[in-house]
């Protein structure tokens, strides 16, 4: 399992999407997942997060379908707190072989997102998103690296295929060995 942190419009989705394909593993967005159900359009559009104990359930029931199915997973967007983070080291941290950071500064992240025109990218939303993943990213990557999980940052600007090569290099290191595949901590 790979965790991919990042602001909102930082490129871990369209990059955990492609690396997902490359590797044959399962693609796991919070954000995909929330909207999925169709149950929290209000809550997100407001740019408020959904309960904790949602999140870690409906996140928990994918992680393991996906492993059911034999696939490794990337996470996107979770955990997005330091309560979901606690979880996840507690419960699962033997499955997480390493989490990568995507730095891009703010002024870019408002372009990008601009761009994609989802309705709940308002300004409003945005900012409160940021500052509550920023309050967190510390904490939640100290929590990881206490428990001995590799932490990789990367640079998120540039063209689409060298941020997927940086991306790759970085799931290469954590992941593969010799061409063989690591097995989860």
């Amino acid at each position: 399992m790979i965790i991919l942190f990042g602001l909102a419009g930082s490129g871990k989705s369209t990059q955990g999407k492609i690396l997902a394909e490359k590797y044959g593993w399962r693609w796991l967005s919070v954000g995909q997942v929330l909207r999925e159900t169709g149950e929290f359009d209000e809550i997100l559009e407001s740019g408020e997060l959904v309960d904790d104990d949602v999140v870690i359930r409906l996140m928990t029931g994918k992680i393991l379908e996906a492993e059911s199915e034999g696939k490794d997973v990337i996470l996107d967007g979770y955990p997005r707190d330091v309560y979901q983070a606690e979880w996840l080291v507690k419960n699962m941290a033997e499955r997480i072989n390493g989490a990568i950071i995507f730095e891009v500064p703010k002024d870019e992240l408002e372009d990008r997102i601009t761009k994609r025109g989802r309705s709940d990218d308002t300004k409003e939303a945005l900012a409160k998103r940021f500052a509550i993943v920023e309050q967190n990213i510390y904490t939640m990557i100290d929590l990881l690296r206490d428990k001995g999980i590799v932490v990789a940052t990367i640079n998120g600007v540039g063209s689409f295929d060298e941020v997927t090569e940086r991306l790759s290099a970085e799931i290469e290191k954590m992941m593969f060995k010799d061409g063989e595949k690591n097995g989860s901590k």
